[in-house]
């Protein structure tokens, strides 16, 4: 807060909103109506998009509120908040600085970060486009203003909101580290931050002490390598990360070398190694792929030959979908990016190759399987004592056809029959397409060993990660995302002596951090249930329909994938991120 003030008072254009000390939810909101909706909540002392919320009118205000200070408490332990205005077309552009203790204080120009998802950057590259010199020396400008009205020493960047039609920018914060991006600063300046940062933090003066002794030279761009599923919003994976190669001729783990010719460049910074484990405690990132070249054309074509030689087996990745960002028409001629890039160019960012009848017939005995074990643990749990049910041998006393219906394809509904014929071995058919599989099915011990099948004469080895709105396929050849129509079909009714109820399960390892409910207590569509934290992120388990809470599990708990979490009366559920 005090730091925006400095700025109000340094000359540096701020976006118009409230950055008081009364933080009181009433007040807040009165400030929030003040500014005009859409407002954006923001942690003072935040960053990265945590602690942020847009809300779009007064109605949304204070759920959003509370999700945001709880996250701001969580991750800087301090839950104060700022209000702005919302600046829906604009762009990300940050300004690089350096200041050391003897006065001496520069930019580095500017990164261009307005492909993001969920408030985090995606797609980062230097210089910005489309961006004149004369702007990018006044945005240099103010920045250091900035960076010296705080008195400010070592490498930081000054973020800005830029709205390229009329060419105003605004303030939005200072982020007082090297951020995640700056590779593409070391490209394009063949400087090396990280040693500048050491040798300032020792208090040594920089070793570019004005601002024509920085120079800049072709184009950079990085791609944010994540564990995570695009097509089912950017959820967060995690697992065992069973094949990883870089693209050939990376540079990994160590800054740009000096250029001695104007032939591309490509680094990998990563966190990750082939065998590693990506876990739910930690951001998703795997790694940054770095790209410089002699303009920003043959950066794009030498990215996505890049990205096309980047092999990640054993988690869902963004790889395609960067694969797809950095094609598209909007992104490459750059006129029209802003923030919105993603939400605004879905159907072709977000697009899904189409399973084949081998994709379907694996998807079908990975839910298949989920309601196998989940009926043991309800055994187990006395939740179902009319099932017999031996794992290990596959005989079940349950329907002999089995359907599962997923996301219509080609303007079609797909639904997947299987029938489990006498000698063991299954029928899997497409209803609608008319395709037929015969399967030999070989059943895991446990929910997260590898599920095996024999069709066509090969064998299919495979794991899944199930989330509440789709099933992600891991194989040996990578991994594909087939999206669900509704909540299994299988077993006849799956909430079979459970009075007509429906189980709640985790889409995904994490931590409950907060239940709202308890057991007796009747629920109503789109009631908020708890709050599950996986991956630095919340996501709210709702209700879909009315009903009464039978069974909830303990806040704080730590939970598995498919964990089960409540089981309540007519009701099911959805995960949607906060």
């Amino acid at each position: 807060q005090r730091r925006v003030h400095g700025m109000i008072a340094a000359g540096v254009p701020v976006v118009p909103g409230y950055q008081g000390d009364n933080q009181h939810p009433v007040y807040l909101q009165e400030q929030a109506e003040l500014i005009g909706f859409p407002v954006l909540i923001k942690a003072a002392a935040g960053g990265g998009g945590r602690g942020m919320r847009i809300v779009h009118n007064s109605a949304e205000f204070p759920t959003a509120l509370e999700a945001a200070k709880r996250e701001s408490m969580k991750y800087f332990a301090d839950d104060e908040v700022i209000l702005e205005r919302y600046v829906e077309r604009s762009r990300h552009v940050e300004v690089q600085v350096f200041a050391d203790k003897h006065g001496n204080c520069v930019y580095l120009f500017e990164r261009d970060c307005s492909v993001q998802r969920r408030h985090q950057k995606v797609l980062e590259e230097a210089p910005a486009p489309l961006l004149s010199n004369e702007l990018r020396k006044r945005m240099g400008e103010v920045a250091v203003d900035a960076a010296k009205a705080v008195g400010y020493v070592g490498a930081g960047t000054v973020e800005f909101l830029y709205d390229p039609t009329t060419k105003e920018f605004f303030f939005m914060e200072m982020n007082t580290r090297l951020q995640v991006e700056h590779p593409v600063t070391e490209a394009i300046t063949q400087l090396d931050l990280v040693e500048a940062q050491i040798n300032v933090a020792a208090g040594l003066p920089l070793p570019f002490k004005n601002q024509s002794d920085i120079t800049m030279d072709g184009h950079a761009i990085e791609a944010r390598i994540y564990a995570e599923d695009p097509e089912g919003g950017f959820l967060p994976g995690s697992g065992t990360l069973r094949v990883v190669k870089v693209p050939t001729g990376s540079i990994e783990g160590q800054s740009f070398p000096k250029r001695v010719t104007s032939d591309p460049v490509i680094r990998v910074d990563s966190g990750f190694r082939e065998g590693d484990e990506v876990t739910v405690y930690y951001d998703s990132m795997i790694s940054k792929l770095i790209v410089w070249a002699k303009d920003r054309p043959t950066a794009l074509v030498h990215m996505l030959r890049a990205l096309e030689q980047y092999k990640i087996v054993g988690v869902p990745t963004n790889i395609e979908f960067l694969k797809r960002a950095v094609q598209h028409r909007v992104f490459a001629e750059a006129t029209h990016l802003s923030t919105k890039f993603i939400e605004d160019n879905t159907s072709d960012l977000l697009s899904r190759p189409p399973p084949s009848p081998e994709d379907y017939t694996m998807a079908f005995f990975a839910l298949w399987s989920q309601e196998a074990h989940a009926k043991l643990f309800y055994k187990s749990n006395k939740y179902d004592q009319d099932i017999s049910l031996s794992i290990g041998a596959f005989r079940v006393n349950l329907p002999m056809v089995t359907t599962f219906e997923f996301d219509h394809y080609e303007g079609r509904p797909v639904i997947i029959q299987g029938i489990q014929q006498h000698d063991g071995s299954w029928l899997i058919s497409d209803t609608v397409a008319g395709w037929n599989n015969e399967v030999t099915y070989v059943a895991p011990s446990n929910p997260t060993d590898p599920i095996v099948l024999f069709m066509k004469g090969k064998r299919h080895q495979f794991k899944a990660n199930i989330t509440l709105s789709q099933v992600n396929l891991i194989k040996t050849t990578g991994s594909i995302g087939i999206k669900r129509v509704g909540m299994p079909s299988s077993f006849g009714d799956v909430n079979a002596g459970l009075a007509g109820g429906s189980r709640v399960v985790s889409p995904m390892p994490g931590k409950l951090a907060k239940v709202l409910v308890k057991v007796g207590d009747r629920v109503q569509r789109g009631t908020v249930l708890m709050i599950l934290e996986a991956m630095k992120m919340e996501h709210s388990i709702k209700a879909t329909s009315d009903g009464v809470v039978h069974m909830v599990a303990k806040e704080g708990e730590m939970v598995g994938n498919k964990a089960l979490l409540s089981v309540i009366e007519a009701a099911d559920i959805e995960s949607d991120l906060i």
